[in-house]
């Protein structure tokens, strides 16, 4: 039931909250090499991009930083079916969520040909994302 309520209080407010981590105003991530609707081969290299915030390994604890996670043909943080889940105990590790705990700012990714979703949302220290959580926009890529 909590995490019923849970939901219906991220819909009717537009944006997912998250966890007790603080995000400083205007932080943002996006992706330096792909735009939305690229069409590109395999292997699919991503750059991650930040601003306003620094990169910190997964298990740091330092103010006004996070690590890189990738959601991977899913839907939007906050409009997913496990989204409170992620936002009260942290990301997963599946096929949908990649995690760059090392602090890693590139990654080579074998996409099968078609289209793949992709956004990247920021993590604390224990994989959860930032209050207020810092995403990108998704992007959809087609892959030859």
């Amino acid at each position: 039931m909590r995490k019923l309520v849970l939901i219906a209080a991220m819909a009717c407010a537009g944006w997912a909250h998250a966890g007790e981590t603080p995000a400083p105003d205007g932080a943002s991530v996006y992706f330096i090499n792909l735009e939305n609707g690229a069409t590109v081969s395999g292997p699919v290299t991503v750059q991650f991009g930040l601003t306003g915030m620094g990169v910190a390994p997964a298990g740091v604890e330092k103010d006004n930083t996070g690590h890189h996670h990738l959601f991977l043909n899913r839907p939007p943080l906050g409009q997913g079916p496990d989204d409170a889940e992620i936002l009260e105990n942290g990301i997963p590790t599946d096929d949908n969520h990649k995690h760059f705990g090392g602090g890693q700012t590139e990654v080579q990714l074998d996409l099968p040909a078609g289209q793949h979703s992709l956004q990247l949302v920021l993590g604390d220290q224990y994989h959860v994302p930032h209050n207020p959580p810092v995403v990108s926009e998704v992007i959809v890529i087609t892959v030859e």
